[in-house]
């Protein structure tokens, strides 16, 4: 099974899979509404307006995980990321993303290293997986690279399917 067909759940309820972006480059975030690096979804949703006409999107996973921070339901978690951070780019069901319960997406992209060479577990909220057009996993940037990282949108440039023009 590819990571395009593994089932997952929108967070209105909807089934759904990233195989609904077959072609895009996708950077797939656990997010939490209540971690010091919550912020992130302003630059997230930018780094989404930028790149979506070149065949882009972000991917919010929310993960309740790492300290409790993200302990609402799915319609206080669509609630807040609207109201507080304009956020448009999907986002899905809340998962868990480490441990005996971690989701079939997360046990494949923990797989892939970071710029360090050091694979799995995920270490905090808002660690980032790139995901290029053809469904493999090509970047993991962790919790702490912001999404204006230089390395990171150098990363997404790259794997546009569209040049700018």
């Amino acid at each position: 099974m590819g990571i395009y067909d593994i089932p997952l759940t929108t967070l209105a309820g909807d089934p759904g899979s990233l195989g609904d972006f077959a072609g895009k480059a996708v950077l797939v975030v656990n997010v939490a509404s209540k971690c010091g690096l919550t912020p992130q979804y302003a630059d997230l949703e930018r780094l989404h307006e930028r790149y979506a006409d070149r065949g882009f999107t972000v991917a919010g996973f929310p993960c309740n995980q790492f300290g409790g921070q993200e302990p609402g339901s799915a319609e206080e978690i669509q609630e807040f990321c609207a109201t507080t951070y304009g956020v448009t780019f999907p986002m899905f069901a809340k998962i868990e993303v480490n441990g005996p319960c971690r989701h079939p997406l997360y046990a494949e992209l923990v797989t892939a290293p970071d710029a360090d060479g050091e694979a799995g577990d995920v270490q905090w909220n808002f660690e980032k997986f790139l995901i290029a057009p053809d469904g493999t996993v090509v970047g993991r940037f962790r919790p702490r690279v912001a999404p204006t990282d230089a390395a990171l949108v150098a990363a997404v440039e790259k794997h546009l399917p569209h040049r700018a023009g």
